[in-house]
């Protein structure tokens, strides 16, 4: 036999269906989605524009192809040099000896000097805001002695990402035969280096810095230009053309673009604030559910509360066009049964968001605390209703 309850939230609709031990719980009535204006034309070799929370492409061209990422290879060097300070193994006020091989290294430069000694912290703001090949070295042998040895470190980290199309031969981006990346790897490491780097990531939000009495500016004009926007870093050489990446932030909506090989310094500018321009334009992220706050509950059979409360471990973000709210619907699936003991973190379900026919998110819905045995009386009582059940 079934049972069916109306319930009130947003029209929401519910049912118990006895037979399959789930109970569903269909938190909107969806509206078809309303088609979006296509992405605008980009003139570059290979272009990506990512929501940061949800990891949703919103537009790309040529993602997947290797490229060359000159400079921008300095975003993971950067990395592997930020997770040794979270380690520990470094530190910022270490004083490396700046080798004859870092001085020596073509490019930009932060202009260090052979046989002194540079913090980690200023070789650091010598990479990435003054994108110094030089620093790059002095830093990456520092870390792993040699910088082909730094080069594996990269490699390795690369895969650990996720990021299949890409191999470095070198920490700076100077070119080489089998030094490349693509603009979707590059969005995973930019993703990956503000998430787990966030101390560090406003370094690339930095306008200029001076050493050895030489100022220099960063060359991510769009930092003038866009006050939303806090990074990330560019690069050139003749073979890769002008590429940057770039980040933004408005209204809690964060959008990673990568352009790469583009034709000159203002070209990757204009063509990346374009980007971001129609992403914010047409595209919005929403938080839909926090972690640790209770979105459900239910019966809890045999335990010292009545009632169980269930929710996330992680936030729910969902990116979808803008005003287009209504096409979401979300379905959240638990036992029907749930008996005690349940330890925090069980998990008593399923959470399913879409939108029009596309699903978007599909997270497990978990205990938010430890719920105990009752007692004997309890276990008793309940035990019979469950029969009867």
């Amino acid at each position: 036999m079934h049972a069916t309850t109306l319930f009130t939230h947003r029209t929401a609709l519910s049912w118990l269906l006895s037979g399959a031990l789930l109970l569903s719980l269909a938190l909107s009535i969806q509206a078809a989605p309303r088609p979006v204006p296509a992405p605008p034309a980009v003139a570059a070799s290979g272009y990506i524009l990512q929501d940061f929370h949800t990891g949703k492409i919103i537009a790309s061209s040529n993602a997947d192809e290797r490229l060359e990422p000159a400079s921008l290879t300095k975003l993971m060097s950067a990395y592997i040099v930020f997770a040794e300070l979270e380690k520990n193994n470094i530190a910022l006020a270490d004083e490396v000896l700046i080798s004859e091989t870092a001085w020596r290294t073509g490019g930009s430069r932060m202009f260090v000097e052979a046989d002194s000694r540079v913090s980690v912290e200023n070789l650091l703001k010598g990479m990435i805001i003054q994108s110094g090949n030089d620093a790059t070295v002095a830093l990456a042998e520092y870390v792993a002695g040699t910088e082909g040895a730094f080069a594996e470190l990269m490699n390795h980290e690369a895969k650990i990402l996720g990021m299949t199309g890409s191999n470095f031969q070198n920490s700076s981006g100077l070119p080489g035969k089998e030094h490349y990346t693509t603009a979707t790897d590059l969005a995973i490491l930019t993703r990956a280096l503000i998430s787990n780097f966030p101390g560090y990531y406003p370094l690339y939000s930095q306008k200029e810095f001076t050493y050895n009495d030489i100022t220099q500016p960063n060359r991510n004009k769009l930092l003038w230009r866009d006050d939303t926007i806090d990074g990330v870093k560019t690069g050139h050489t003749n073979s890769a053309g002008y590429c940057l990446v770039t980040s933004a932030l408005r209204d809690d909506m964060r959008l990673i673009s990568v352009v790469l090989g583009t034709k000159s310094p203002n070209a990757r500018s204009k063509e990346s604030q374009k980007l971001l321009n129609y992403g914010y334009r047409f595209y919005e992220t929403r938080r839909l559910y926090a972690a640790g706050e209770s979105i459900s509950t239910s019966k809890l059979w045999k335990g010292e509360r009545d009632q169980i409360d269930m929710g996330v471990n992680q936030d729910i973000y969902v990116t979808i066009p803008r005003g287009q709210e209504d096409a979401l619907s979300t379905t959240i699936t638990i036992q029907e049964q749930i008996i005690a003991p349940i330890e925090k973190d069980s998990s008593l379900g399923i959470a399913t968001v879409t939108f029009g026919d596309e699903v978007l998110v599909e997270q497990d819905i978990l205990a938010l605390d430890d719920y105990a045995e009752g007692g004997l009386i309890q276990r008793l009582k309940d035990s019979a209703l469950l029969f009867f059940e």
